[in-house]
Parts: C-alpha cells; sequence; structure tokens
C-alpha cells in the first residue's frame, strides 16, 4: 500500500498546488479559467484522439471492461437514489448526493493510471472515459429532469444537443473512425496532438486544485456521507467484484478499480448550477471527496493488486 501511496501522491501534491496558487492570487482568477477552457476544448480531446485512434479497438476485452464500470457507476446511481427517497432528502439535494455518488473525476484517473501502471494503462483509462462520459452525463441530465422538472424546459434535449457538441466526444468518435479506417497513425497530426496531450495531465490537476473550495465545508453532513459511501464504497465495492466476476485482466481490471476509487468530477458544481440543484453542497462534496482519496484510493487499490494478481 505504501508504494501505490508514495506512487499516486505527486499527483494529489498538483492538486494541492494548483489549490495554493489560486488562493494566493497567482497569476489571476481569469488565468484559471482560461486554463480550464484549454484543458478541455484542446488538451484533453488530443490525448483522447491519440490514445483512442490507436488503441486495439478488437479487444475481446473492452466489452466485460465496459460491463464492470457501468455496473460500478450504476450500482453507485442507484444507492444514492434509493437513499434520497427512504430519506426523503429535498430534490436539490438529492440531485447532489447523485452525483456525488455517480460521477468521477476523468483527469485524476487518467493521472493515477499512468502514475501506477504507465501508457497502456493511460490508454485503458482514456477507452474508459469514452464509454462512461456519454452514458454517465446523460443519466445524470436524465435524473435532474426528474427531480426538478422544469416546464416547458427540454433538459434531455439540451443534453444531447451537449453531447453533440462536447468536444471529447467529437474527439472520440474521431479518433474511433481514424482507428476503424486503419489510417493511424496520421503524419504530423498524431505528433502534434500528442505532444499536446502530453501538457494536459499536470495542467488539468493544477486545474482541479484550482476549482476546490474549502468555505462552506460546514454543509449538511448526511447527504456528503452518503455521496462519499455511494462513490468511496459502493461503487469500487461493485467494480472490485464485477471484475472478479467477468475474469478481467489484472491491469484492465486494476484501471477500472480506479475509476471506482475516485472523487467525484468538478464538471458537477457547473451542472448543478444550471440546472437548479443545492451548489453550495455540490461544491463541499468535490472538496470533501478530493481529499478523503488521499486515504481510499490506496486502499483500494492495494486491495485490487492483491486479489487481481497484479
Amino acid at each position: 500500500m505504501i508504494a501505490i501511496a508514495l506512487s499516486i501522491a505527486p499527483i494529489f501534491l498538483l492538486i494541492v498546488t494548483g489549490y495554493a496558487l489560486r488562493r494566493g492570487g497567482m497569476p489571476s482568477q481569469e488565468f484559471w479559467t482560461l486554463n480550464d477552457r484549454l484543458v478541455y476544448f484542446v488538451l484533453m480531446p488530443a490525448l483522447f484522439f491519440v490514445r483512442i485512434s490507436e488503441a486495439d479497438l478488437s479487444d475481446p476485452d473492452l466489452i466485460p471492461y465496459a460491463a464492470t464500470l457501468y455496473a460500478g457507476f450504476f450500482a453507485a446511481t442507484v444507492a444514492g437514489t434509493v437513499a434520497t427517497l427512504l430519506l426523503r432528502i429535498p430534490a436539490a439535494q438529492a440531485t447532489s448526493i447523485l452525483q456525488g455518488s455517480g460521477r468521477f473525476n476523468t483527469f485524476i484517473a487518467l493521472a493515477v493510471a499512468e502514475a501506477l501502471y504507465g501508457a497502456p494503462a493511460l490508454q485503458l483509462a482514456v477507452l474508459g472515459a469514452a464509454v462512461l462520459v456519454p452514458v454517465v452525463n446523460l443519466t445524470v441530465v436524465g435524473l435532474f429532469s426528474v427531480l426538478l422538472p422544469r416546464p416547458g424546459s427540454p433538459v434531455l434535449l439540451g443534453a444531447l444537443k451537449n453531447l453533440a457538441t462536447n468536444p471529447l466526444i467529437l474527439s472520440i468518435l474521431a479518433a474511433a473512425a481514424v482507428n476503424l479506417m486503419g489510417w493511424a497513425p496520421i503524419p504530423v497530426l498524431q505528433e502534434t496532438l500528442s505532444v499536446l496531450g502530453q501538457a494536459a495531465l499536470p495542467i488539468m490537476l493544477l486545474c482541479v486544485g484550482a476549482s476546490l473550495k474549502l468555505r462552506g465545508l460546514r454543509a449538511d453532513w448526511l447527504p456528503m456521507a452518503l455521496a462519499a459511501g455511494g462513490k468511496l464504497l459502493v461503487f469500487p465495492a461493485v467494480i472490485l467484484a464485477a471484475a472478479l466476476a467477468l475474469g478481467l485482466p489484472p491491469l484492465t481490471a486494476q484501471v477500472a478499480l480506479v475509476y471506482g476509487a475516485l472523487p467525484t468530477g468538478v464538471a458537477a458544481y457547473t451542472l448543478a448550477r444550471q440546472l437548479g440543484g443545492d451548489a453550495p453542497l455540490m461544491a463541499a462534496m468535490i472538496t470533501v471527496q478530493t481529499l478523503l482519496a488521499f486515504a481510499v484510493m490506496p486502499l483500494w487499490l492495494t486491495l485490487g493488486a492483491q486479489l487481481f494478481g497484479l
């Protein structure tokens, strides 16, 4: 466990550095806003395109890998939904619990996978994001439309439109097309995007840290505990069980477990603010889960390494 903790420690130190820089006013709030856009519209799509265009999409393990990831996500989301119904939690708080239980921080997943197991794991992590991101977004927005209906507002239609214009989704589709057509690697383009992709991980980790907010952590403890339980306990436990049941190869299973042990994603705050959820509670959940992941992730990954024989 110590070896795993030491391997991922630089990732969390980069996150802390991003928080410290923003709190110190260096360089400026506008800088972090522009950096977020750079990562979202340029660096991450470049990384996704390079990795997916060169991946082996005929690998028979991809289907059970996707099934394992979906099992963890839907189990955690259902657990959060059942908890909110049984405890009669107000709808705005309920949406934060659902996001906090099921969403994940893709940036940290990619960084942890590469730090622990190198380029093959990074490739698997990118493929994991490719199969999860569209389904997660549609599911979460669909739950918002049920819990917080807006008369005359086609929320699901808007979600589909956002997916159709999402730069990550577009890069995934373009990369898959290039891969299936046998065109990869494309000279010059591939090398250029590869260089951009290499810049993605450190910059996006700094941005994750800059987005954390320690103020407001005195939010209602029950919703925060329910979300943390769904994300950091139910999600990884189901992934662990599904990976063993489906006989995933050790590295593939361990990368799937990385997704299970992640804190919830920072994009959840933006969605809560846009669709009428409890945005301050969501911000507190993101911060608390990111801090908890320092301790929880090494425990799950150590258990996974032992059970998977990695």
